[in-house]
């Protein structure tokens, strides 16, 4: 039993999280359309903030967790295909860092990216939840 309380609780949080990670660099290409300095951009930076702090950050950590304790529970460490989703997890982890860093870099008033790269990072994390349910669906090795 405890078993299906894990992994519903994962799959509620994977949820939240991915929401967020779709969200974040679409709220980056208003912030950066906004003007410098503006009111809009103090707005956006604090919908930015408040996504970080209250959605993102308390739902990887979640799924971090939730995700460790069913490997632990059904013993996944030595399968092919948990390795992989392993793998493009913590790349997705690094990429929510590298979102949670950007959004330090607009509130410094550094705009690096370019809209049109801002929303390209649309498709990171819907790619790798493809590849992530292929993988526990499938589990083709």
């Amino acid at each position: 039993m405890i078993y299906l309380w894990l992994k519903a609780g994962h799959i509620i949080f994977v949820i939240f999280w991915m929401a967020g990670l779709f969200m974040l660099p679409r709220y980056f290409v208003y912030h950066q359309e906004a003007v410098e300095g503006s009111e809009e951009e103090a707005i956006w930076l604090d919908r930015e903030r408040k996504l970080l702090k209250i959605i993102l950050t308390p739902s990887i950590t979640v799924v971090w967790v939730l995700g460790l304790a069913l490997a632990y529970t059904l013993n996944l460490w030595g399968t092919g295909w948990f390795h992989a989703k392993l793998l493009l997890v913590l790349l997705l982890s690094g990429y929510h860092g590298y979102l949670s860093s950007y959004h330090k870099k607009l509130a410094r008033g550094v705009r690096s990216l370019t809209g049109k790269q801002l929303r390209m990072f649309n498709e990171v994390p819907g790619v790798a939840a493809a590849l992530i349910v292929i993988l526990v669906v499938v589990r083709p090795f």
